[in-house]
């Protein structure tokens, strides 16, 4: 039977406005669940925000010490060369009359005016030797004080390290049930680009300001926090161009409604199903790029292709899915930013 065409007309308008949707497969991952068991998650965010904070200490700590180290060194050449001065100048002063023989010296002046002379040789020599004392006393505390800096910042990196060391060990743990080897058929190669990321900004000692999610999301018009928009805004400057989801509704779990989460569609029309071949080669590519800028972008850790990464424990396989392409992520990388 025919239809009237008025109603052709009508589904295929709803067909072209459907078609994207349908062809492109730009539909959030959330639609079938990003998987996940919410205590490992909660695990992994805990321990490696605490091993992100212990591992800028470290930074900064040895940032630190290098420049004390530079300042002490120009302090003992100061020292040395202050200490021989003195030496030689109590030295002359002996000679010229100082010491204990000052007294002599004046009462043999000949006239009056040599008398004179010299008392105020003596008394430049004295101010001479006074000043220099001072100066030398002062380098001598001064390099102690740095000494003692450079102690105390050896201390702070001996705790940032026994710090990392156990959160390292929380995740090896936490990760116990997904410890299989690596996918061997994934390349974690990072031909794609040889672009760096420019660093997100840090305070003055290194760490990571706390953000919320306040900037606004190009990818979903929600929220993002600034420093998960600049890691979205360099995996584009990087080359990496396919769809990409960040932000979503409460009461979604994890960070993805803090802004501090992204997904990156591996196929070239969205997300769909497993990627494979140059889908798959991309979203690796996207992985090792992320991870090989991790600390400029602030990376908490990267999930692809049933797998994990984190600055702490590294990649271990990831078992938390539900056996759909979302939730093993092996349709689109993960990206969770500090």
């Amino acid at each position: 039977m025919s239809r009237p065409p008025w109603i052709v007309a009508v589904v295929t308008a709803l067909a072209l406005l459907l078609a994207p949707a349908v062809v492109l497969g730009t539909a959030s991952p959330a639609n079938a669940g990003e998987g996940g068991d919410p205590a490992l998650i909660k695990k992994l965010d805990e321990a490696n925000r605490a091993y992100i904070d212990a591992q800028n200490a470290l930074a900064a700590s040895l940032q630190q010490q290098k420049a004390l180290e530079e300042q002490q060194q120009k302090l003992e050449t100061e020292y040395a060369k202050l200490r021989d001065e003195t030496q030689t100048m109590s030295v002359a002063a002996y000679q010229n009359g100082g010491g204990l023989r000052s007294a002599a010296t004046l009462l043999d002046s000949p006239t009056p005016g040599v008398f004179a002379d010299r008392v105020s040789t003596l008394e430049v020599i004295a101010r001479r030797k006074a000043a220099q004392l001072t100066r030398l006393t002062a380098t001598r505390t001064e390099l102690t004080r740095t000494r003692s800096a450079i102690d105390a910042e050896v201390g702070k990196q001996q705790a940032s390290t026994a710090v990392m060391a156990q959160q390292k060990a929380g995740l090896e743990e936490a990760l116990a049930e997904s410890m299989a080897a690596v996918d061997v058929s994934t390349t974690w190669s990072e031909k794609t680009t040889t672009r760096t990321a420019e660093p997100a900004p840090r305070r003055a000692d290194g760490s990571w300001p706390a953000e919320s999610c306040g900037t606004d999301d190009p990818t979903t018009g929600g929220c993002l926090t600034p420093r998960t928009l600049h890691a979205l805004q360099e995996v584009r400057k990087a080359g990496f161009m396919r769809f990409v989801s960040c932000w979503r509704q409460p009461p979604e779990p994890y960070e993805h409604p803090k802004g501090r989460a992204c997904d990156f569609a591996a196929d070239v029309k969205g997300f769909g199903g497993v990627a494979a071949g140059a889908s798959k080669e991309y979203g690796t590519q996207l992985a090792a790029w992320l991870i090989k800028n991790a600390q400029a972008l602030g990376v908490m850790y990267v999930i692809w292709y049933k797998q994990i990464w984190t600055p702490a424990g590294g990649w271990h396989a990831y078992n938390s899915g539900q056996g759909d392409p979302s939730s093993d992520h092996t349709n689109h990388v993960h990206l969770s930013i500090y």
